[in-house]
C-alpha cells in the first residue's frame, strides 16, 4: 500500500507484486512493482515504476481493482504483464493458478485478450494460449485421431453416436473402447471436471472402457495416444 500511495493516486500494483498480490504467484524479494499513467514521473526507492498510456474517463488506468484496499491490476492485465518478465513455463503456471482461483479461466482470457490494445506481453501470452486452448474442427479432429487408431490395429470407429445418455466422441462396439476428446490442454475447471468424471463412470458401469485424450495430446502426442489405444485394444475382452 505505501508503494502505490507514493506513485500517485492513479497507481496500481502490478506484474509480479500484483501477481503475489492475487494469489497468482508467490511473493518475490525485490522492487515492487506498481504502474502509473505515462504522464506520471515518479521514482521511489524500492518501487519499480512501470508507465503506460489509456485512462479511463475518470483519469486512471484501466482494469483495475482493489485486494485488501490496495489497488491493483486485474487478473487479466496482471497475466498480460507477467507476460513481459517471466519464463514461459513460470507463465503457465501463472494462468493456471489464476484458473484454479477462478479469477478467469483460459478461455475468458483468451478472448479478452483481443480486446486489449496492443502493448508488451499479450502476443506473448496470446501465443502461449493457443497452444494450451485451441480446439481442433471434429473433421480435423478425425483427421488426425483416425490414422493414429488404423496404426495401433483399431477398425474404424462410430463418431459423434449417443452412448449411455452421452454423446461421444468415437465408440468401438467391437472393443467395447469409447475415447472422449478434451479442448483444453490442463486447464480444466471443476465443474467441467465432475462432468466429464460422470460421464466415463457411466460408460465404465456399462462394462466399457473410457479413455479420454486432450486435443493438444492428438496434435502433439501421437505417439503416447497410439501407444494407450494399443493397451485398450490388447486387454483381456477386448474383442466381443
Amino acid at each position: 500500500m505505501a508503494a502505490v500511495l507514493a506513485c500517485g493516486p492513479s497507481a496500481l500494483l502490478s506484474h509480479q507484486s500484483a501477481a503475489a498480490l492475487l494469489g497468482i504467484r508467490d511473493e518475490r524479494p525485490g522492487p515492487i512493482d506498481v504502474v502509473v499513467p505515462v504522464h506520471v514521473a515518479r521514482r521511489r526507492p524500492g518501487v519499480r515504476v512501470h508507465r503506460r498510456t489509456g485512462l479511463d474517463l475518470k483519469g486512471r488506468l484501466p482494469a483495475a481493482g482493489t485486494v485488501d484496499d490496495i489497488p491493483v491490476t486485474d487478473p487479466v492485465s496482471t497475466l498480460v504483464d507477467l507476460a513481459t518478465c517471466i519464463p514461459s513455463a513460470e507463465l503457465a503456471e501463472a494462468v493456471n493458478e489464476a484458473d484454479h482461483l477462478e479469477l478467469v479461466d483460459p478461455e475468458a482470457l483468451r478472448r479478452a485478450l483481443d480486446a486489449i490494445p496492443p502493448r508488451p506481453g499479450v502476443s506473448r501470452l496470446r501465443r502461449l494460449l493457443d497452444r494450451d486452448t485451441f480446439v481442433l474442427t471434429d473433421t480435423r479432429l478425425e483427421q488426425l485421431f483416425l490414422p493414429l487408431a488404423r496404426v495401433a490395429g483399431l477398425s474404424l470407429p462410430q463418431t459423434q453416436v449417443w452412448l449411455n445418455g452421452h454423446r461421444v466422441d468415437f465408440f468401438w462396439p467391437d472393443l467395447g473402447l469409447v475415447v472422449e476428446t478434451d479442448s483444453l490442454r490442463y486447464h480444466r475447471t471443476a465443474a467441467k471436471q465432475a462432468a466429464d468424471n460422470r460421464r466415463d463412470q457411466a460408460h465404465f458401469a456399462a462394462g466399457l472402457t473410457p479413455l479420454r485424450f486432450s486435443h493438444w495430446q492428438v496434435r502433439h502426442e501421437p505417439d503416447h495416444v497410439r501407444r494407450m489405444l494399443e493397451i485398450a485394444a490388447r486387454r483381456p475382452g477386448a474383442e466381443r
